[in-house]
């Protein structure tokens, strides 16, 4: 049997990170098995929907690769994809369980569901729906319906025994049908419920496996009877633990916490994000991290998710996406990387090719880039102190010094070439017999004012060019000189 698996976000704005680790689950599960990866919005609550969210599905889904098979824009064989647009279908499967006696018909106005809530003593709302309805004869149905009596379809649920259900992550899960609500499955507008559209649509698409946030686990039995009501084939379910913010409360936009778009504002890679991603609940077989999105098809298995809940780590996360920046080859990264420098650096006129490649290295995240090459544009003032290091054996006496006799060395070059920048300096430290770092500590110090910067003395000399490396140098040899 055929693998297929189903996105069905609801296009109520950003796209979570939770609900995006659904995606790639049901994605990793479709291809590991050769399967197809389905995209189905689910706008059932037309209360909710916001514009433009619809598109934001479409370009996250491009951005992180989690191509989709059959989907709204693609098209399929078992479409529409778009639930609103296969409205006029749901009513006929509830009036075909009204027929079977799994279903029927509930008149109750709104104030008469409100009583029910005020009739309770302790003023607890009421938790089961007391079933007025369910004895009402066929004449006075027939009557209510050509009457045009607004009117929901509820499912009608079993009273004693129990349900159970399969989860590949929890193992078996059984429920007391007393505990069950007769839910309702078409509401009085004649759009489905969240629950009914979904079992419809599975059936109707051929869905084996359903991936899920846990918070779904106490409808599921209500899913099991419907589909045992149909007669249905039931899917498989993969039931995730939440993705927490910290020990006690949950990733949540309400409280500030990232969307897979702030990520990307923020400067994260869409691969790196997605890879940080996997490993919120899945563990594979061996202690690899980093993940192509091949390798993650290759080797997810279901076998790996845990019951626990994950917590997102954003440190973890900017360590692998400066982990792909690293290892990415010099091309792409340039071509990623190259609107940042452009966007950080007023002088044009610099190499940004020759920037870009310092930064490499260093760099964790794209919003890094503004921090680390602003003083290429503008030399920052700074306190002679940092001429003072440790571990290269500097004093601002010798600073002072190594800089005094590098200017007119530095200034008699007749070629800009780190080559040449380099044979100068290094010969100026065997005629003085001091370390490098005597030297190129004051050289770097003087070029950048950072304690800090991407690249040494030669490399920034070279793009910084010889009359602003020179104007640069004697800044410092006057910031010296006046704190002598």
């Amino acid at each position: 049997m055929e693998v297929r698996t189903r996105f069905a976000p609801s296009p109520t704005g950003y796209m979570h990170i939770g609900n995006l680790r659904t995606a790639l689950y049901e994605y990793l599960i479709a291809k590991h098995n050769g399967g197809t990866f389905i995209l189905r919005i689910e706008d059932t609550d037309q209360g909710r929907l916001v514009e433009g969210a619809v598109d934001v599905i479409y370009q996250t889904l491009r951005m992180t690769g989690l191509k989709h098979d059959e989907g709204p824009d693609v098209g399929g064989d078992y479409g529409p994809y778009v639930q609103s647009e296969r409205q006029g279908m749901y009513l006929q499967y509830a009036e075909e369980l009204v027929k079977k006696g799994k279903a029927y018909y509930c008149f109750c106005t709104k104030e008469r569901l409100d009583s029910l809530k005020e009739a309770n003593g302790e003023g607890e709302a009421f938790s089961h729906y007391d079933r007025h309805c369910l004895g009402l004869s066929e004449a006075e149905i027939e009557t209510n319906l050509k009457s045009g009596i607004p009117y929901v379809i509820r499912q009608k649920m079993p009273t004693e025994g129990t349900t159970t259900f399969h989860d590949a992550v929890y193992g078996d899960i059984t429920v007391e049908n007393s505990e069950l609500d007769d839910q309702i499955l078409v509401k009085s507008d004649g759009m489905p419920t969240y629950n009914f559209a979904n079992v419809v649509d599975d059936h109707l698409m051929h869905i084996t496996h359903v991936v899920r946030g846990s918070e779904y686990l106490s409808s599921t039995p209500k899913y099991t009877l419907l589909y045992e009501a149909f007669g249905w084939d039931e899917p498989s379910y993969v039931h995730l633990p939440p993705v927490m913010k910290d020990a006690h409360h949950k990733l949540s936009k309400r409280n500030g916490d990232a969307s897979f778009q702030d990520l990307v504002e923020k400067g994260y890679l869409p691969e790196a994000i997605m890879n940080y991603i996997a490993l919120l609940g899945w563990s594979p077989a061996s202690n690899q991290e980093i993940f192509t999105m091949e390798e993650l098809m290759e080797q997810f298995d279901l076998s790996g998710l845990s019951k626990s809940p994950s917590i997102f780590d954003p440190v973890k996360l900017t360590w692998m996406n400066g982990e792909y920046i690293k290892n990415m080859d010099f091309d792409t990264y340039f071509e990623k990387v190259q609107p940042y420098v452009d966007a950080a650096l007023n002088n044009k006129a610099l190499d940004q090719k020759a920037i870009a490649a310092l930064l490499q290295k260093r760099l964790e995240t794209w919003a890094d880039v503004a921090g680390l090459v602003d003083f290429f544009d503008a030399l920052p003032a700074y306190s002679t102190d940092l001429y003072v290091h440790k571990k290269m054996k500097t004093t601002e006496e010798i600073a002072l010094d190594s800089l005094k006799a590098a200017l007119p060395v530095l200034e008699g070059l007749e070629t800009w070439e780190e080559t040449a920048i380099h044979d100068a300096l290094m010969a100026l430290v065997a005629e003085k017999g001091i370390k490098n770092g005597q030297m190129l500590w004051p050289v770097r110090t003087a070029l950048s004012g950072k304690p800090t910067s991407p690249g040494g003395a030669i490399e920034l000399a070279h793009i910084l060019g010889k009359e602003e490396t020179l104007r640069r140098m004697q800044t410092g040899i006057d910031l010296l000189e006046a704190g002598k």
